[in-house]
């Protein structure tokens, strides 16, 4: 699946890896805050940390696609040279399993957007939603099938598609005055009965990170760009750009409504922030613009997660069949598994009733670790003082800075997601050795070669088992 000609531009690189990323998220921000008990100080505080967090492993990213150009594979190639064969796969595993499940989490919220105008739809999650949702599904497989590129180029329309209704709902709120300082401050940590800010402080991680969950699609495909400083450049050019309209929603639904009113908000929150300012056809602005948005990620994130399982496949992390290709360089088997658990997925999520909050809270769980893993091999090859040989000690010190701080958010994600959270990824982690297991027999080599990678092994199994009692107990649940 080569790139033809010179490969893409600075501009298709940075509109992907926001296509990529910009998606549902934008619309539920706030709603989703309130919803998780956190109040607006606790809100400030969690885009702080996410934006010094995600910033400086935005940076991470950029380093290490100058500094080690070869591995284009992204997550997976980061995870595997820095920590050994299985964690490198689990990496790939996870990472494939997000976009995946991001893919779910669409499909619920553009349906439930649609029972907005459409009753029948319902929540997203009820049978036609499902029905329908399974016809999207397989028609972008096919279309991606048509050749990937192509399918990138396309992405550019669709950015611009998702911008305008987003844009439209900061402008309404300022021209109207709709944002009340008083609203703003009157209440900024709860009141009696609230959680404790620091509890506050940690329910937002999830949609702090979930909203920022493909900003690394720049580099995925990096193969397919110019070159990877061209990758590094679009990744960290899409994280400005979206941190600042990020928060921007955040701070200005919440100078509107306040956090009890936010909370009880539909899907999309959005919606009634609009609609609480302009009237009903605000409410409808947003909902068409999340149809569209959804619609456009949904098709961005097949990509993803078609590329997520064929790079690694061509560096024999997944079995052969999955770097096969037809006559368009698309990669049939990569089509087929994604296209294939998705519909798996689609028919569980109808069983449970699962709302989009919890496929985006999945979703959140299985990125955390391959982002964490990312930052941790940075810190890495500049502990081994990699790519810093011409470095002046100005620009050492911010290479260091960036890089522990990248780790440390690394660990804040992990410890701020719930150790419940982590169980229930275990369970979703651990059918993918199977296909690690098939991929190594097929190479022929030995299925743990290090002892980080036994250990790893087991590690991940006994949390898988818990994760699986706990079920059974009816102690945890989805």
């Amino acid at each position: 699946m080569s790139e033809k000609g010179e490969g893409l531009g600075l501009g298709k690189i940075t509109m992907f890896a926001i296509g990529a990323t910009l998606a549902s998220g934008a619309f539920s921000l706030s709603g989703d805050f309130a919803a998780g008990g956190a109040y607006p100080l606790a809100v400030l505080i969690g885009w702080a940390i996410s934006g010094v967090g995600m910033f400086t492993l935005t940076l991470c990213f950029f380093r290490l696609s100058v500094v080690k150009p070869e591995l284009t594979s992204g997550l997976y190639s980061y995870a595997k040279y820095g920590f050994g064969e299985y964690i490198g796969f689990n990496s790939a595993w996870g990472f494939w399993l997000s976009a995946l499940l991001g893919n779910i989490s669409f499909i619920t919220l553009f349906f439930a957007s649609l029972g907005n105008f459409f009753p029948v739809f319902g929540s997203g999650s009820n049978g036609i939603s499902v029905i329908l949702g399974s016809v999207m599904v397989w028609l972008f497989g096919v279309l991606v099938l048509r050749g990937v590129n192509e399918a990138i180029a396309i992405n550019t329309v669709v950015v611009i598609a998702k911008v305008i209704p987003i844009g439209v709902m900061i402008a309404a709120i300022i021209l109207a005055g709709a944002f009340d300082w008083d609203i703003f401050t009157s209440n900024m940590t709860g009141g009696a009965g609230s959680l404790p800010l620091m509890a506050q402080i940690k329910s937002t991680v999830y949609t702090t990170v979930w909203v920022f969950i493909g900003i690394e699609g720049a580099v995925v495909i990096s193969g397919r760009a110019k070159s990877t400083a061209t990758a590094g450049k679009a990744t960290v050019l899409s994280f400005l750009f979206l941190f600042v309209l990020y928060v921007l929603i955040s701070i200005l639904s919440m100078g509107v409504m306040t956090t009890e009113q936010l909370a009880s908000l539909g899907n999309p929150p959005m919606a009634g922030v609009l609609e609480y300012v302009v009237g009903p056809w605000g409410a409808a602005l947003v909902n068409i613009g999340v149809i569209i948005s959804v619609g456009g990620a949904l098709f961005t994130y097949t990509i993803l997660c078609v590329d997520s399982i064929y790079a690694p496949a061509l560096q024999q992390c997944f079995p052969e069949s999955f770097t096969r290709q037809n006559k368009k360089g698309a990669p049939v088997g990569g089509v087929i598994i994604t296209t294939v658990v998705t519909q798996l997925f689609l028919i569980i999520i109808y069983f449970n009733s699962a709302t989009y909050q919890l496929c985006y809270t999945l979703s959140t769980s299985a990125i955390m670790v391959p982002y964490a893993l990312s930052a941790f091999y940075c810190l890495k090859i500049t502990t081994a003082g990699e790519g810093m040989e011409d470095s002046g000690k100005f620009r050492r010190f911010l290479i260091w800075l960036y890089t522990i701080a990248g780790s440390l958010y690394g660990v804040w994600m992990l410890y701020a997601g719930s150790l419940t959270n982590l169980l229930i990824s275990a369970l979703l982690y651990a059918p993918g050795t199977f296909l690690y297991i098939k991929a190594r027999r097929e190479l022929g080599e030995k299925i743990f070669p290090a002892t980080v990678d036994r250990v790893a092994f087991v590690i991940l199994i006994l949390m898988a088992l818990i994760s699986l009692a706990l079920f059974i107990s009816g102690d945890i649940s989805l």
